[in-house]
């Protein structure tokens, strides 16, 4: 009796009388469920045990050929593409920001022709990629996010709308792309990668882990790492040479007095609750207990006040005067943690300012004046630290921000597009004596390898 494969809502149905791993018996439909990311894993056991079967899994939408690419691959990315392809087409690419990971996916479309959905995190990401696929691969793409349903045989969603559509989504494509790989670890999000049947999945990221450490899902819904390369490897040949500056500055006598303050009434609020900070899920459990807990909620509110003081000193914007001095001429991008110091910035040096809050049509103005050199400085909270294209820059400085070092390589990767004759400069400004010490250590760990 033959096997029989379909999907539904986010689930692989299969029919006959053989149990197949990964399967539970559905009384209601008298048939075996299982999660449709398992529908490669069944076909393959289907196959290697000479069962026959009859597939109805993939629907594709109406096919559309690709034309062939004419801009070659790097030897760096030939190399992660081979490897990628050799891993049966599963698993994730690790390289730097700016090295071409977009390049890397296209030829990976072209090779294999079939069906594909990419993910992305913003609205603009899903825009530039469309561009990008259109422009490179001569077909029109469908779009999901930001008022687009549109399903086509490429079709670019964001991760939010892949979220809200995957039971939809799911048995349409044979390959999917997840870029910035990383946010497909998140909570909800996982979902996205348990529901779509694509039997070859494709990871981009700069950096691999996550601070909450649910990475670990990324070898079961993508694949494991089958290619990664660093900064540093790529420094001088295919991306600029770079160094990274510390500059550490004083609090005033009166930003110290506060902040000793905030960071006491923070250990005493931790010691009230009988929790002690070693780890991000100690800090995690933190958060949790403010909910509930005034003690808790006083220690919170300290620690921000404490981290507010250290990151917007006002030392660091006389730090920030000389460096725009001493770079009056070079595009610089400048970093901050909180709106309020960018806002500040902005309005003291007359800089044009980005944060989530700007307009999409003043932010792509914004973008276009740097990219033409119309302006040569500009500063930001965190909004472009992921998610939109930013032209080239060669000097960052960096005033606050947190021990992440996917921020951090992702910071870096604004300044490393190659230019003739050009080092990139990272500066960070670092308040002495306060935690902002320890956090510039723990986010450039392995940057530099």
């Amino acid at each position: 009796m033959s096997m029989k494969l379909e999907y539904d809502r986010g689930t692989l149905v299969i029919r006959g009388q053989y149990a197949v791993p990964y399967s539970t018996w559905d009384d209601r439909i008298s048939a075996f469920r299982a999660p449709a990311f398992r529908y490669r894993d069944i076909v393959e056991f289907l196959r290697r045990n000479l069962v026959d079967f009859s597939d109805y899994v993939i629907n594709p939408p109406p096919r559309e050929e690709f034309k062939s690419i004419p801009v070659p691959l790097r030897e760096y990315q030939e190399e992660a593409l081979n490897s990628w392809l050799s891993s049966g087409m599963r698993g994730v690419i690790v390289l730097p920001t700016g090295a071409g990971k977009t390049l890397i996916a296209l030829k990976a479309m072209e090779k294999l022709g079939v069906s594909t959905l990419v993910v992305v995190p913003t609205i603009p990401l899903m825009r530039q990629w469309s561009s990008e696929i259109e422009e490179k691969l001569g077909v029109s793409t469908g779009l999901m996010g930001g008022g687009e349903k549109d399903v086509r045989f490429v079709t670019v969603a964001t991760y939010d709308s892949a979220y809200l559509n995957a039971e939809v989504l799911g048995d349409k494509f044979m390959l999917a792309v997840f870029d910035e790989v990383h946010h497909l670890a998140a909570e909800g999000y996982s979902h996205i990668g348990e529901m779509l049947a694509a039997p070859y999945r494709l990871g981009l990221t700069a950096t691999f882990e996550r601070e909450d450490g649910r990475h670990f899902l990324l070898p079961m819904l993508v694949g494991g790492i089958v290619y990664s390369i660093s900064p540093r490897e790529l420094a001088g040949k295919h991306l600029a040479e770079y160094e990274i500056v510390r500059i550490s500055v004083d609090l005033s006598e009166e930003e110290k007095r506060e902040y000793k303050s905030a960071v006491e009434e923070y250990k005493r609020g931790l010691s009230s609750i009988g929790l002690e900070i070693r780890s991000p899920d100690d800090f995690r459990q933190l958060v949790k207990m403010s909910a509930t807990s005034r003690a808790a909620r006083d220690a919170l509110l300290a620690w921000n006040k404490a981290r507010r003081i250290a990151i917007n000193s006002e030392s660091k914007l006389k730090a920030l005067e000389n460096l725009l001095s001493a770079h009056k001429k070079d595009k610089v991008i400048i970093f901050t943690e909180f709106n309020d110091m960018a806002k500040e910035i902005s309005r003291r040096y007359l800089i044009p300012l980005i944060t989530h809050r700007t307009p999409e049509k003043e932010r792509n103005e914004i973008l276009q004046n740097f990219r033409d050199g119309i302006y040569t400085k500009i500063v930001t909270s965190k909004v472009l630290n992921e998610g939109i294209d930013v032209p080239d820059a060669r000097v960052a400085i960096i005033l606050g921000g947190t021990g992440s070092r996917r921020e951090f390589v992702q910071r870096l990767g604004r300044v490393l597009r190659k230019r003739a004759g050009k080092r990139a400069v990272i500066y960070e400004v670092v308040s002495k004596g306060t935690k902002e010490v320890s956090i510039s250590y723990r986010r450039r760990r392995g940057v530099n390898n």
